[in-house]
This record gives C-alpha cells, structure tokens and sequence, in this order.
C-alpha cells in the first residue's frame, strides 16, 4: 500500500498506509438488534408490521402505518462476558455498558379527501446505536509450539536490513516498521550481518511450551441517524424511503504477553516480551433503503424491504510499543523498550459493506396481538476496501472473497395484548459471515418484554440474550493462534413513547 507524506504535529507523524485486515471489514459491516425496547423483545422481526420507531430501520415503509404523531426515547444496559479456552486454559472477562440506545419521531400528515387513494405521508427522523463496541477478552494459556517470533519473520523476511535500520521510524512502510520492532527488540537476528539482508532468524529458545496472555479492550460505536418519508395508498399499500447517515468511532487497546522457561542459551535469548497495539479508527458513510409493505387481507402482511450498500471514509491512527528480556546462560537480565512514542496517522480509505434484502410476514390478530418473521440476505463477500487500484487492497479483496460467504437472518417475534398491559417474545438466528464458520460462528439469541399503554404516553421494557462462538487469531500475519472464544451478551432495555 502506498506511503504518504509526513508531518510532525504535536508528536504526530503522518506514515505509511496500516494494513487492514478481513475482520476490519466485517466489524463495520455486521449490525446488531438495537432499537426500542418493543423492537428488541420481539426479537427485531417487524418487516411486515412497521408502526415501531425502529421498525422503519428494518423497512421504511413501516413509518406509514402510524395514525398518530409519535416521539420515544430508549436506554439500554449491556452485559457482555466473554469466555475463553486458549490451548486448554479457561479464563473470561466482562464489560457493562450504558448507553443511549434510540431516540427519534415520526409526524403524520393525512389527506381526508375519500377521493384521493394516497391518503397518508408520513415523514420521521431517527438516531440509533447499531454497533457497541464496548467489549473486553482475556485469553490466556501455554501454546505448545508457536511463538510470536512468527509474527515478525513473517513481516521481516524480504525486507533488507537497511531499510529497517536506515529508514527512520515514522518513514517505513508498515510492514518495514513490524520488521524495526522484531530486530530492534532482539526478537529476530538478520541470518547475515549486512544491509543487501533479506532473511531473517528466531532469537526466541526453540523448545515450545511458550506462556501467552492477550488482552483486547475495544470502545466505541457505530450508530445510524436515518431520515425517512412513506406514504400509504388506502391503507392497503405502504411504500417507504431512508436515508441514512452512518457514524462510526472505534478505539482497541491489545497487549500480548510471551513467557518462555526453555533451557537458556549461551548467547542471550528472548526470555519474555510484551508487545502492545492501539488503533483508533473513525469516519462516516452513507447507505438509503427502500420498502414496501401490502395488506393482503386485514390481518395477513407481507413486506419487502432493500438496504443498500454502506459506503464509508475511514481514517486509521495506530501506535506501537514493544518490551523485551534477554539472558544467556549464566549472565543477567537485559531489558529492551521499542517505543517510538509516534502516532501513525494513515491517509483515509473508503469501505463498501454489503447491502441486503429483507423479506417478512405478519398475521395481525385484531388488537389481540400478532406473530410476525422476517428473513433477511446479505452476501459479506461482495465487502471491498477502496481504491481497489490499490495492491493491498486488491489482495484483501480477493481474501475477503475466498473467506466470506452469503448469510442469512432469521428474525420470529410474537406479542400478546391483555387491555393495556402487552406480552412481547422473539428469536433470532444469524449465520456466520465466513464460509470456514468458526473464525465469527451462528448467533442465537432470544428475548422477551412487556409493555404498558397509558393512553397518550407507553413504557416498554425488554431483555434479550445473545450467544456466539469465534475463533480469531491474536494476529491475522505469521503467528495466527488464537482462543476459542464464547461470547454471552445481555441487554435490557427501556422506552417511552409519547404520542402527540
């Protein structure tokens, strides 16, 4: 990928481009069931059945259902507990969270000539968190062969020795600045001692057996501030637009341990190291989706709905430090510190997620209730990073290619209305994005809630469960093990609604 210029401002060096990898990709394309707390009780099945403030972001055309003016608000705490089985080992780790989950309005404009069959246009404007990436994941274990030297041969191999002992830090390509860390850490050696190198060796005991602690502390959000307009033809047709304003701001704070208690040698060795990665991305895209829904009798729906694809400008900040100790066979410890105490900042970059269709069905039980199913189709292969005349990206294009596949979402709610009072339940399945099925797995999920009509004001609230399976390496170069990781979320949820 290619370099740019640099500026040293306030200790910021503008450098060469960060190498993204797959996972970056299906971060900002896969969303999460957020919304209201009636929306997630019934699972976000609502294709078919609109009159839900975040039914309109499954369907825009569920905007033309409402009779009356309505504003809501809803809150959400999160609880995720990740555990983790790294070669045997079994630890775990937790975050709770506490956001602004949904907030918006829509406004009912109707025509009361019976003379004219569109009768209803009604206009909303809504903001919600799709994405919480508040999340921590501690894994540790012994791994019985491989070490993270693999990581910086991987990156060092190919590379002269004068690049990475000429070249300024902050002028090096990324794969020139892993190879700086590993030779200036000790980690790796160059086979022969002379800039034209371009191989490089372990300076880590061999042996196996090596000790190793991962920490990945995220932050941040993706969230979606959509503006829509429906209109209804004799309350039997219902067709919808949105445009949607995608914000995205994510912070991953990771730090991997070594420890090895192999034999020590007569030339000092890697007895342990600790290596330590920060990136912030953010930026912003744009996405539109369109609708429709058509009652077939009074109490059957059916619902079509097309979210387009997301087009996003990404910038990328990464910063780097490496600690490492040495000892020989009898002599002391030797301590080196790698930090060039420098903020990569990379040229921004453009992200296509994928778009999808929605297809649903609803039967409306009078006012007693309704069970409603939403299915839904994305295809994550068609993801591309942008320029693709970019050789990087055109490489990890193909990847993401070869490794993601076509998904579907499966989406059942069901709600139950006693007088005031309504019983609201739901599933939800999703397949996992890669064709291998393990590195993200299947999602489950279920949930359930209630709600409560005082007339002219409504309180819901939800709790939904969330489990999933993944198996992504520490790092995607080299050294690729990684945990075994079960991940168990739960949200609870809570909305008011005023109709005016």
């Amino acid at each position: 990928m290619k370099k740019i210029f640099f500026l040293l401002i306030t200790g910021l060096t503008f450098s060469a481009s960060y190498s993204q990898e797959v996972s970056d990709a299906v971060r900002f394309a896969q969303d999460n069931i957020t919304g209201t707390a009636r929306f997630r009780a019934m699972s976000g099945a609502f294709g078919a059945v609109g009159g839900d403030l975040s039914a309109i972001s499954v369907n825009p055309a569920g905007s033309a259902i409402f009779n009356n003016n309505q504003v809501g608000i809803t809150l959400s705490n999160q609880n995720i507990k990740n555990n983790s089985n790294y070669f045997g080992t079994q630890t775990s780790d937790k975050d709770n969270s506490f956001i602004l989950n949904q907030a918006g309005g829509v406004f009912v404009f109707k025509d009361r000539n019976p003379n004219n069959g569109w009768n209803k246009i009604a206009i909303g404007a809504s903001y919600e968190n799709t994405n919480n990436f508040n999340n921590n994941v501690f894994s540790a274990g012994t791994n019985p062969t491989n070490s993270i030297d693999r990581y910086f041969l991987a990156y060092a191999n190919g590379i002269p020795l004068g690049d990475i002992t000429n070249i300024p830090y902050r002028d090096q390509f990324y794969d020139e600045q892993q190879a700086y860390f590993g030779y200036q850490g000790f980690v790796i050696n160059p086979v022969a001692d002379n800039n034209n190198n371009t191989q490089y060796t372990s300076n880590v005991p061999a042996g196996g057996n090596y000790y190793h602690e991962n920490e990945v502390y995220t932050r941040g959000y993706n969230s979606k501030a959509s503006f829509n307009i429906a209109t209804s033809y004799r309350d039997r047709i219902y067709l919808g637009a949105n445009l949607n304003v995608h914000i995205t701001d994510y912070r991953r704070s990771s730090s991997f341990y070594e420890d090895n208690s192999n034999p020590l040698e007569p030339t000092p060795t890697i007895s342990n190291l600790r290596f330590n990665n920060e990136l912030y991305t953010y930026g912003n895209g744009f996405s539109f989706q369109l609708g429709a829904i058509a009652k077939v009798t009074e109490e059957f729906r059916l619902g079509l709905a097309y979210e387009s694809n997301t087009w996003y400008e990404l910038y990328d900040e990464v910063s780097q430090s490496l600690y490492t100790t040495r000892q020989a066979n009898g002599g002391p410890e030797l301590y080196k510190n790698v930090n060039p105490d420098v903020v990569n900042v990379y040229d921004s970059y453009s992200l296509q997620t994928p778009g999808k269709f929605t297809f649903s069905g609803a039967y409306v039980f009078g006012k007693s209730g309704l069970i409603s199913v939403d299915y839904s189709i994305k295809d994550y292969s068609n993801t591309k990073f942008r320029p693709t005349s970019d050789s990087g990206f055109r490489q990890l294009n193909s990847d993401m290619s070869n490794q993601l596949t076509t998904n579907g979402e499966l989406r059942v709610g069901a709600e139950f209305k006693i007088n005031r009072l309504s019983l609201r339940g739901g599933y939800r399945f999703e397949g996992s994005p890669y064709k291998n099925g393990t590195t993200i797995g299947d999602l489950n999920s279920y949930s359930g809630g209630l709600g409560y009509n005082f007339g002219a004001t409504k309180l819901d609230l939800a709790y939904s469960y969330l489990e999933r399976k993944s198996n992504q390496g520490f790092f995607a170069t080299g050294f690729t093990d990684g945990a075994n990781i079960t991940s168990k979320l739960n949200n609870v949820s809570l909305t008011l609604l005023f109709e005016l």
